[in-house]
């Protein structure tokens, strides 16, 4: 670690936290329905869409109605993604003529980029054409985005109500969630990302002549790559246009492109704080949520940042010490012109926030940096998380938290002066426990099942078991990013990677939409000298150990027998 490094992080923290408090009030007032200084642009446009959609603004849902329209809108728009995978090839824009995406394959993409997963089982540059990058993915990369605030947004309103049946209308909230916060960030980001190199074109691909051999020639593929990186950034979407994903030069040129991909990431989730405290009525709780996520960030970056910047212990004879003229450490897998501290930054925050970008191979990584990004996934998708499911999954812990707080001091549970009762517990233990089943069951067949699960592996012992179960965690997880070792373009990991992609966003979202529901419709009640207050420093500490103890106690063993079991033998000399 150096302190040119610290400095980078430094800078970027600054820089996230001067933007988050406007970005979260804006929000705040996005939803409630305020002016904003966008209204004479967007309200026109927002009035003629909800015309043509036959949306009766007026018209609130109960938490049943709102989940029946989430799910019908992400059945429907997965659907037309599928199609329009299978039909590319009768489909414009498509100049290197490829042909339509392979059922099950199509099927994982579809389920993939409607969950907001992003997980990419194909080369992207090779398989997909134009249109249905931007017409299929990006658009997708809106919508998903969207859907995640929405229904933030919608457990804010049941935190926030009293004796209210309803907790919004599902087409305003992710109508709005489009117009008037990532499509806005989008045009700003997306022309700086071209200035700084990164192309956005419609071109054939060029064939152009190799150096080294001036007979033979190098296929440079083209495309709209600009818009679909802002999107793809700003709603923690992760998929790329290229492969290589944001280590690809005509994704991620600089390392100022890298730090605004890295600050788009977060932006959002973090600014979402601030509009829970602000909708809430609690601006001290909204910052002891941002806290405990903070906290768990930082810690996992100091982890990563630590591990990879030590020398790799079988590499002999060799300065892997940093200096002027080298990063050191451990490069493998890593990009010379970000070095360690921006790869771990870069690494720590697209795990932390389920965005699933990446700028390195996190299958390069050493075994305990690898261990630390696979387990911010393992931690539910909250540390900032997704936009909009980061928010979500970080208050059913809060309920969690506070329902062992009144356990320890005699007393019912007390949140914002809403009583934490039998049926919000349930509710959330149902979503922290649909997590890791999913995840281990599959795991778990998949690694006694050698034609199925383990045919594609290039890995074996700890190392394949980590790469199986990255896998699934980033699916479940929807984060996207891979242990590339596992080649998961096989019938078997593309039906059940899909499988597990829509039990980690959808199963997860219902029974949070109940509690959204049931906590709307209760009084509140006066503070008494009894009731635990959730915007101090106690609850941001009793909030962080709840959900390390959670992810601890049900993940520990299976990271044992991996990436613990890995790095110990890295020790003895024994690679896998």
């Amino acid at each position: 670690m150096t302190a040119l490094g610290w400095l980078q992080i430094l800078i970027f923290l600054a820089v996230l936290v001067a933007l988050m408090r406007p970005l979260g009030l804006y929000m705040a007032r996005v939803f409630e329905g305020e002016r904003t200084f966008l209204d004479p642009v967007l309200k026109p446009v927002e009035r003629l869409v909800y015309r043509l959609c036959g949306v009766n603004t007026e018209q609130e849902m109960n938490w049943r109605e709102y989940a029946a329209a989430m799910l019908l809108f992400s059945f429907v728009s997965l659907l037309l993604t599928y199609l329009i995978e299978r039909l590319q090839h009768f489909l414009p824009w498509n100049p290197q003529g490829f042909a339509g995406v392979e059922q099950a394959l199509a099927w994982n993409t579809a389920v993939s980029f409607t969950t907001n997963t992003n997980w990419q089982s194909y080369v992207p540059e090779i398989t997909m054409s134009y249109f249905t990058q931007m017409v299929g993915l990006a658009y997708h990369n809106f919508l998903s985005g969207a859907v995640g605030i929405a229904v933030a947004i919608a457990l804010v309103r049941g935190i926030a109500r009293r004796q209210s049946t309803t907790i919004g209308n599902f087409w305003v909230d992710a109508t709005r969630g489009i117009f008037y916060v990532l499509l806005p960030l989008c045009l700003i980001l997306a022309p700086v990302l071209i200035g700084q190199g990164v192309i956005q074109n419609l071109k054939p691909y060029t064939q152009a002549q190799t150096l080294e051999h001036s007979a033979q020639s190098q296929t440079i593929a083209q495309g709209p790559v600009a818009s679909q990186e802002a999107i793809k950034m700003l709603g923690t979407n992760g998929g790329g246009f290229f492969n290589a994903n944001s280590a690809h030069p005509f994704e991620n040129p600089t390392p100022f492109s890298n730090f605004l991909e890295i600050l788009a990431m977060l932006l959002i989730p973090a600014a979402l704080t601030v509009t829970l405290g602000k909708m809430a009525g609690s601006p001290g709780h909204g910052w002891a949520v941002f806290a405990c996520m903070f906290l768990l960030w930082f810690v996992a970056l100091f982890c990563v940042y630590a591990a990879e910047s030590q020398p790799h212990p079988l590499l002999h004879g060799v300065n892997q010490h940093a200096s002027a003229l080298q990063s050191g450490g451990n490069q493998e897998g890593k990009e010379v012109r970000f070095g360690i501290a921006d790869s771990a930054l870069f690494a720590t925050t697209t795990t932390d926030v389920s965005c699933g970008a990446v700028d390195g191979a996190h299958d390069s990584f050493t075994p305990l940096g690898g261990m630390v990004v696979l387990a911010n996934i393992m931690l539910g998708e909250i540390v900032f998380g997704g936009v909009g499911s980061g928010l979500y999954g970080m208050l059913i812990y809060v309920v969690l938290s506070v329902f062992i707080a009144g356990l320890m001091v005699g007393r019912t549970p007390e949140y914002l002066g809403k009583k934490i009762e039998g049926f919000d517990v349930k509710m959330a233990m149902l979503y922290v426990l649909i997590f890791p089943l999913v995840i281990l069951t599959l795991t778990a067949i998949s690694v006694l099942a050698p034609q199925m699960g383990l045919s594609s592996l290039s890995n074996n012992g700890p190392h394949g078991l980590t790469e199986i179960l990255y896998a699934f965690t980033s699916s479940a997880g929807n984060n996207g990013s891979a242990f590339a070792g596992l080649n998961a373009n096989t019938h078997w990991y593309n039906i059940t990677l899909g499988f597990t992609m829509l039990a980690g966003r959808f199963l997860m979202m219902i029974p949070m939409l109940a509690i959204a529901g049931n906590l709307a419709q209760k009084k509140t009640v006066p503070p008494s000298p009894g009731t635990f207050p959730v915007n101090t420093s106690l609850f941001t500490i009793l909030l962080t150990g709840i959900v390390l103890i959670v992810g601890a106690l049900t993940f520990f063993p299976v990271l044992s027998l991996g990436p613990i079991l890995e790095h110990l033998l890295l020790q003895h000399g024994i690679l896998f």
